[in-house]
């Protein structure tokens, strides 16, 4: 018992010594790594289908964005290998920092693939790669639709998680929510935009949802 106290002690102690921005942003980094390897196990994060919840992919979009950025860095990471070849210390410290260029590029891809957005029976979990983790309660949904949209102005109470620039689904909310950004910044959002890989097949399973949840509430008063 005393460990543990100590433990709790210290580990409050150190949440309380380093910034928020900073934790997060380490937490974000910790989140690319696992990622690479849930990627390469063929895993998925978040994903309990044994209690009846479904993943639906949104990666699919910036897929050759991130792959194309990837091998400019690989390029870049070659050229500078050439030019400081004769500079031992400057082609080591060059050499991680393309390395780690290169990691984070794939890690971050890593993330919207292997971190889905996920329809469960009571809620919607919607995600944007590492750093957005969003559960929406299903009894908050008022609407839902398909909305094609390519530029996000930013606006009060309203929410926009793009892939590729693009947004595939709307969702309106009774009541508000709380999003958290990548460094700790807290808003309260109504409206979320989010992208899908097959926007019709998530708009139809969430519909279907929030009928079944319709159906029941009847009957559940009924029986009260």
């Amino acid at each position: 018992m005393r460990d543990r106290l100590e433990h709790t002690s210290w580990a409050e102690s150190l949440k309380a010594a380093v910034p928020t921005p900073l934790r997060r942003l380490v937490g974000h980094e910790l989140r690319i790594v696992l990622s690479l390897v849930l990627w390469m196990t063929r895993r998925q994060n978040g994903v309990n289908r044994t209690a009846g919840e479904r993943p639906f992919g949104h990666a699919r979009g910036q897929a050759p964005i991130m792959y194309g950025l990837t091998f400019v860095c690989v390029i870049e990471a070659f050229g500078m290998a050439v030019l400081l070849r004769n500079h031992p210390t400057a082609h080591a410290v060059m050499l991680i920092i393309d390395v780690y260029s290169v990691v984070l590029m794939i890690g971050i891809h890593a993330a919207s693939v292997t971190r889905p957005h996920v329809l469960s029976p009571d809620a919607l979990r919607v995600r944007q790669g590492a750093h957005r983790d969003l559960r929406i309660p299903l009894a908050l949904v008022a609407a839902v639709r398909a909305e094609r949209l390519f530029t996000h102005e930013p606006a009060d109470g309203v929410l926009d998680l793009p892939v590729a620039s693009t947004t595939t689904i709307t969702l309106n909310l009774t009541e508000p929510v709380t999003a958290v950004g990548l460094l700790g910044r807290r808003r309260e959002v109504t409206t979320i935009r989010l992208q899908a890989d097959d926007p019709a097949q998530l708009l139809t399973a969430l519909k279907e949802q929030l009928a079944a949840r319709s159906a029941d509430r009847p009957h559940h008063a009924g029986a009260n």
